[in-house]
């Protein structure tokens, strides 16, 4: 049974980011808050648990899982940029954005693309989210709360308790927050490109 945090989306009780953070780290499968609907989420370096996301998901192995980052510092831990697309990310996040990128020997195998070996990265512009990822000091594995299915991610909390109470062990309630997953963008070729639009601009990089 999944327990339920109501967590408030402006000012996150410190004690429940700190109760969440520790569910993550003992292997736990969590559902949370974005600034573009609600995401999966779960320790980077848990195997079972991307399993049991992809499981959910219904993904295949060529999914690009993304690294949920509280800011740009873990960036070069994860990903190969250039001056250019540094720039291009500090100029964009945080943001509704997921930036497909050349990833490092210290991304694990299994979150990578197989065949490009990409990741996906981005930085939520969400309270909740970035207190989490700030008690975790690391990036969270994290997914669209998209079943399989479905043409929307979920976004009512308690709608997401009711179904998904047997399959995660947190679902924090941090109020609606859209129906749009991000935009996706592929940055490791010399021009941005589009790999789905969601609720960020892709028009501002068009020009980059």
């Amino acid at each position: 049974m999944a327990q339920f945090f109501q967590i408030h989306p402006e000012n996150p009780q410190h004690r429940l980011i700190v109760q969440a953070a520790d569910i993550v780290r003992k292997g736990g499968v969590i559902a949370y808050p974005t600034d573009s609907a609600y995401a999966l989420g779960c320790h980077i370096g848990d195997k079972d648990a991307l399993e049991r996301i992809r499981s959910l998901r219904k993904l295949d192995k060529n999914h690009n899982f993304t690294l949920m980052c509280r800011d740009l510092s873990e960036l070069a831990t994860y990903a190969r940029v250039d001056n250019r697309v540094f720039r291009l990310l500090k100029s964009h996040t945080p943001g509704a954005y997921t930036f497909i990128l050349e990833a490092t020997a210290d991304v694990p195998r299994r979150l990578m693309h197989p065949k490009r070996k990409t990741i996906g990265l981005r930085v939520p512009d969400n309270p909740i989210a970035l207190a989490l990822l700030e008690e975790l000091g690391e990036p969270l594995m994290s997914s669209s709360l998209l079943l399989p299915g479905e043409e929307f991610p979920m976004t009512d909390p308690y709608d997401i308790r009711d179904t998904l109470e047997h399959f995660v062990e947190l679902v924090i309630d941090g109020g609606y927050c859209g129906l749009e997953p991000t935009t996706v963008i592929d940055l490791t070729q010399e021009l941005p490109e589009l790999v789905r639009q969601g609720k960020g601009d892709f028009t501002v990089f068009e020009s980059s």
